[in-house]
């Protein structure tokens, strides 16, 4: 029986001595993390199978006040259940400061990233890192009503812009944080699994030919405008605010690169 538990990480506090032997465990540390430093996209089969990866362990690091609600992780939770072969999954949360900047670019949560992280892939547990930032994003453009509700950068990274979810589930009546959340996440997993084209190979041909990644079926839940504020709005509201899900499409990739 799979068995889902989360668990708090209250802090980490490592003494390291100056000897040989720590030179070697420090370079052994570097050595794992180089699995989890590859392009996006590049551990789909990994995170859809089990033939590598018996179980997931999702680290959420969080900025004070800005952690996601208790129904968007069970929401996740389930979709994860339903999408991929593990099992177990696992969850550790971590409350962070905040970085004290106005907006993020990819690099500064990169380097955030580097210096909070504290899991990584072992053995045959799968690691993901989730960054839910207090910041937006640099490349948002506020004026156009741009503004990026998540990103994947590396094969097991992931940031959450929770103050810009706020933000635009403030303004409608029928999005609460869970649902702009929990449509966030998914998207972004979506990515992490290959989609589309990404690491899970197109059985048949459906990427939007003006937005790399995703997906040209209407309703998918890897439609390019789920990543934007204006596109997750509308879209959500469209729906009465029901999470979208993948598309016929979608799913047959995941499946035919070992999901469900």
């Amino acid at each position: 029986m799979k068995r889902f538990s989360l668990v708090l990480l209250l802090s980490f506090v490592f003494f390291l001595a100056c000897s040989k032997d720590t030179v070697n465990e420090t370079q052994e540390v570097q050595i794992t993390r180089t699995a989890n430093l590859k392009n996006a996209g590049d551990s789909a089969r990994d995170f859809l199978s089990s033939e590598k990866f018996k179980n997931l362990l999702i680290e959420i690091g969080y900025v004070k006040g800005f952690n996601p609600t208790q129904e968007t992780i069970s929401n996740f939770t389930a979709f994860l259940g339903e999408r991929i072969n593990k099992d177990k999954i696992d969850f550790v949360f971590k409350e962070l400061p905040s970085s004290g900047k106005d907006s993020l670019s990819i690099q500064e949560i990169v380097d955030l990233e580097k210096e909070h992280r504290s899991f990584y892939n072992d053995d045959d547990t799968l690691s993901l890192y989730i960054y839910f930032s207090d910041a937006p994003s640099s490349a948002d453009k506020p004026e156009e009503d741009l503004v990026t509700l998540g990103a994947v950068y590396r094969n097991t990274s992931m940031v959450i812009y929770e103050a810009t979810i706020r933000n635009i589930a403030s303004k409608s009546i029928l999005l609460s944080n869970t649902t702009v959340e929990t449509a966030t996440l998914h998207h972004e997993a979506g990515h992490l699994f290959g989609l589309v084209d990404l690491g899970s190979p197109s059985v048949n041909d459906h990427t939007d030919p003006e937005a790399d990644s995703h997906c040209n079926v209407d309703g998918c839940l890897m439609r390019a405008e789920l990543q934007f504020g204006s596109g997750m709005r509308k879209m959500l509201a469209a729906k009465n605010g029901a999470i979208p899900d993948f598309g016929a499409e979608c799913l047959r990739d995941l499946k035919a690169n070992g999901g469900k």
